[in-house]
């Protein structure tokens, strides 16, 4: 092992937080939709279909997820917003947005990107995070020309292609 400083968290998230990431919501059916806003999403394999992400272990919404089984991963829009917002306060989100149960009966939200819905096939220790790795079971793509939701530098924006193929 080397001799490396050691590395504080607000050093750790400054630095990090100059890598973009998407926003989604990843949701499930635990008698009731919930949800949470999750940066921290990935694909992991084309075959078998996997993809990840990594919520707090402190969750109560990641602990609801997990006893579900299944979530379904939402790709937020730039427009989505004042929805994503939502998911931070008080009340339930899920009575102001419009949503249909996907195949895992997890909640697909209308308007956005497109939506992965997967089944739990691991979660592992992430530090002060887990690590899940969902077996997509269904996928479909939303509006197609919009732009993504993306959280950078402590603060949303958007992201534009120079040129599309």
């Amino acid at each position: 092992m080397t001799d490396a400083p050691e590395i504080d968290g607000a050093t750790f998230r400054q630095v990090l937080g100059n890598y973009p990431t998407g926003v989604t919501i990843v949701s499930a059916d635990d008698d009731g939709p919930c949800a949470m806003v999750i940066g921290s999403f990935g694909s992991v394999s084309l075959d078998p279909p996997l993809v990840q992400f990594m919520p707090a272990k402190d969750s109560k919404s990641w602990e609801r997820i997990r006893r579900s089984g299944s979530y379904c991963v939402n790709v937020l829009s730039v427009d989505q917003l004042g929805m994503c917002n939502s998911f931070f306060g008080d009340g339930d989100p899920f009575d102001a947005i419009e949503w249909h149960p996907g195949v895992t009966g997890s909640p697909v939200i209308e308007g956005c990107l497109a939506y992965i819905d997967c089944e739990i096939e691991s979660a592992v220790d992430g530090g002060d995070h887990d690590i899940v790795l969902g077996r997509v079971v269904d996928l479909g793509v939303g509006s197609a020309d919009g732009s993504p939701l993306l959280f950078f530098q402590g603060g949303y924006g958007t992201f534009q292609p120079l040129a599309k193929d």
